[in-house]
């Protein structure tokens, strides 16, 4: 599954990129959601969230950067993979996701980012990821589907935002065979 997307560069996330990223991430904090978080971050409330991914390992940050001609190094996504619970039994189990630029919407960046980051969880021993989806969101949906994550549940009404009750489909990839 490789993806057409030529416009754009993916890269290890950098302390460089945390304005964008934060911005980013606010416009679905502030206009959907797709994020449970209520409340727009500042760029230092984020640090600490940029820092928790190292270059390489099963929790990353990549991002994806503009290379067309006058648009040069503009951040048009990013997609992560961290822990899934904080206990040590879950360290071979991860959750992914991925937020794009609005207008990066619909023009294979999403499919750039999960290529690159299963490449990358490829040599990590990582045996499943797991995506939660607030719903409605039929582009992820078919996203994760289209990345081999299959639908394993929804939690119903769990989050609330906007004045209304959210549910939210969880989804499993498996990654390596069990050793």
């Amino acid at each position: 599954m490789l993806s057409r997307c030529t416009e754009a560069q993916v890269r290890p996330g950098t302390e460089g990129d945390l304005a964008p990223l934060t911005d980013m991430y606010n416009h679905y904090v502030r206009e959907t959601a797709i994020t449970f978080d209520t409340e727009p971050f500042t760029p230092e409330q984020r640090l600490p969230w940029l820092r928790s991914y190292p270059e390489d390992g099963p929790h990353r940050l990549l991002v994806a950067q503009d290379v067309r001609k006058g648009a040069e190094g503009r951040i048009l996504g990013y997609a992560t993979s961290g822990a899934l619970r904080p206990k040590p039994a879950y360290s071979t189990s991860v959750e992914v996701s991925v937020y794009l630029s609005p207008d990066a919407v619909g023009r294979g960046i999403g499919t750039l980012l999960y290529e690159r980051l299963f490449e990358a969880l490829a040599t990590e021993d990582v045996h499943r990821a797991y995506a939660g989806i607030a719903l409605p969101n039929e582009p992820s949906v078919r996203l994760h589907a289209r990345f081999g994550f299959r639908h394993i549940g929804t939690y119903e009404e769990v989050g609330r935002k906007f004045g209304r009750y959210w549910d939210v489909a969880w989804y499993e990839k498996r990654l390596s065979h069990p050793s």
